[in-house]
């Protein structure tokens, strides 16, 4: 019997029930199913927040980069924890306090309607790209698993994900979101410490690794690792924080919980930023062929590392696990993208262009799901292209992706919150000009080009790569950011259209959100639904105890799922005892 198949088939039915469960939350108005109608509790956005940080990719391309490289990958996750401490001091409160129900309705009220339409037609071909390269990142670590054709993979993924964002809408989506953290901390935990256990501790990976754990292969100039370090940080910073990215904070119930929500993500990042790579790390000393086992993946084979971990160190099950581990991180930032990209759609043109403030919620909330549909169609098409370019690994692809082609976009969507004083013509521009920043630095201004400057005349792959990444982010940083904030000295007050409209967007953003009276009982069917969709999936694991394994391996799922059922027991508790407490209090609000 393949137990792998039965993980996985049980996986895919937990996630199309969260769905089913959460639709009553998500049917009362449009915007319920967009953003949860903004009455979420900070742990449930905590948890999406982190999740749309991580992916396949996560377990495949960085994966992957970690077992060539080393420590370098971590570079990449400490930007993403710098970038959550500063979403907790500063961005994540204002973005909740934006009050929209879309990023795009927000960039109308900082920048005018020009500048919604135009980053409504940018924002969502560029999320379905990033869509596509996660999806891309799944089917190929799915097909080496099963032998499975990739395109197979790829259509049967998509569609299990488009079920959940279309049945659940945002509901459906950070719950899923809250409950695939759960499976994706079992898994990493369980890999870190079998792997430290098999290899013989942190030590030994630090001066075992080949070619170095700090530098790693094919990589001459220290300084290059510096700046690659530096301006991770800097991506990330400017990734995470903008108005694009604050649909993840637009949930939270209030000011409060919005900023706990950042603080959860962080911690949940230190955490993870470790223990994720403990496995390819250790992989790297004890596997040192790995890649060979994967030879029709081409330079994507290093991907599939953790696949070779799994099947070598772990007990049977543990694959069927992983598998479910990945889908989880796909599914967690594709289903975000749809369902972001189905409000943003309707709010910013369906409702305001096409029917001219026309139509009702109802059938706002109609278009929105047809919408979806539409989107996770094409992210399945743009996940099936991205196959084809078997020469790209998939951290390469990744870093493409995110720096030429959506460095540009971000830069006004994260200055804009701070920089008050621009013309109405600043960030669509403002774009346009980081684009062709971009195809300066891809096609003119190369690594090679950049270090013959400096008298280097050969670069390794590595160095290339690196190189041409801290060439996108400085030119981003330096001339498309100073290009945004050189538009200021062209803003004139008494010819700006939109500057009651800013006035008001900044009082608004710099004023605390409350939560609404009758919070608390919405609270309690969080923690109740939540508490009762958890303690099932901490009951599955319990029956991975019964798969034919050594006893450390069924201790090891056992492990696992009581760690799962005692945070079921305590938001069922937590639920209840809220409950109670109405009831109290209930008599004296009588009076």
């Amino acid at each position: 019997m393949n137990y792998d198949y039965l993980v996985i088939g049980g996986y895919f039915l937990l996630m199309v029930v969260i769905g089913v469960i959460f639709k009553k939350m998500a049917s009362n108005s449009s915007s319920d199913y967009f953003r949860g109608g903004g009455r979420m509790l900070w742990w449930m956005v905590g948890a999406t927040a982190f999740m749309t940080q991580f992916s396949a990719w996560t377990f495949t391309g960085a994966a992957g980069k970690a077992y060539s490289d080393g420590f370098t990958i971590l570079g990449v996750f400490i930007g993403n924890i710098l970038a959550y401490v500063a979403a907790y001091f500063y961005f994540a409160r204002r973005f909740r306090q934006m009050r929209v129900d879309t990023p795009t309705e927000g960039v109308g009220r900082r920048f005018g309607s020009v500048n919604e339409q135009f980053f409504t037609w940018v924002i969502i071909p560029l999320s379905v790209i990033n869509a596509g390269v996660w999806l891309n990142g799944l089917a190929v670590f799915a097909s080496a698993v099963f032998k499975a054709d990739i395109t197979t993979t790829i259509y049967v993924t998509g569609i299990v994900v488009l079920l959940i964002s279309l049945i659940g809408g945002a509901w459906g989506v950070v719950a899923s979101d809250f409950i695939q953290t759960l499976v994706v901390a079992v898994i990493s935990v369980a890999c870190a410490i079998v792997a430290l256990v098999v290899v013989g501790g942190p030590g030994e990976i630090i001066t075992k690794f080949p070619s170095g754990f700090i530098m790693g292969p094919d990589m001459h100039f220290p300084m290059l690792m510096v700046g690659t370090f530096f301006f991770f940080v800097v991506k990330q910073l400017q990734s995470i924080n903008n108005m694009q990215e604050s649909y993840r904070f637009l949930n939270a119930k209030d000011s409060k919980n919005a900023t706990k929500a950042a603080l959860l993500a962080m911690g949940l990042m230190v955490c993870g930023a470790i223990i994720w790579f403990i496995p390819p790390w250790a992989s790297a000393i004890l596997y040192p062929n790995a890649a060979a086992s994967y030879p029709e993946l081409g330079a994507k084979a290093t991907d599939a590392v953790y696949l070779v971990f799994a099947h070598n160190a772990m007990p049977t099950g543990t694959v069927g696990l992983l598998m479910a581990g990945l889908f989880a991180a796909t599914m967690s930032s594709m289903d975000s993208a749809l369902n972001r990209n189905s409000g943003i759609f309707v709010r910013s043109f369906y409702a305001t262009v096409l029917r001219k403030g026309k139509s009702s919620d109802k059938e706002n909330l109609a278009a929105g799901q047809i919408v979806c549909v539409v989107n996770g169609i094409l992210v399945i098409f743009m996940a099936q292209f991205f196959n084809s370019l078997k020469h790209m690994s998939l951290f390469d692809l990744m870093m493409t992706v995110a720096t030429l082609l959506q460095s540009p976009i971000l830069v006004p969507l994260f200055a804009g919150i701070f920089i008050r004083k621009t013309p109405k013509w600043a960030p669509w521009v403002t774009v346009i000009f980081g684009m062709f920043v971009s195809y300066m630095i891809f096609e003119i201004v190369t690594p090679n080009v950049v270090a013959s400057w400096f008298g280097v005349h050969h670069l390794t792959g590595r160095e290339f790569s690196a190189l041409r990444l801290v060439d996108t982010i400085a030119a981003h940083l330096i001339f498309t950011l100073g290009f945004f904030c050189l538009t200021s000295l062209f803003y004139n007050p008494e010819t700006d259209p939109y500057k009651e409209n800013t006035i008001e967007f900044f009082k608004d953003v710099n004023t605390e959100v409350v939560a609404s009276e009758g919070q608390d009982e919405f609270d309690r069917q969080q923690r109740k639904k939540l508490g009762m969709l958890v303690s099932v999936m901490g009951c599955g694991l319990v029956l991975m105890v019964l798969i034919p394994n050594p006893m450390w391996g069924r201790l090891l799922f056992l492990c696992c799922a009581l760690a799962i059922l005692f945070v079921g027991y305590m938001l069922m508790r937590s639920a209840t005892k809220g409950n109670e407490s109405l009831l109290e209090v209930a008599p004296h609000l009588h009076r």
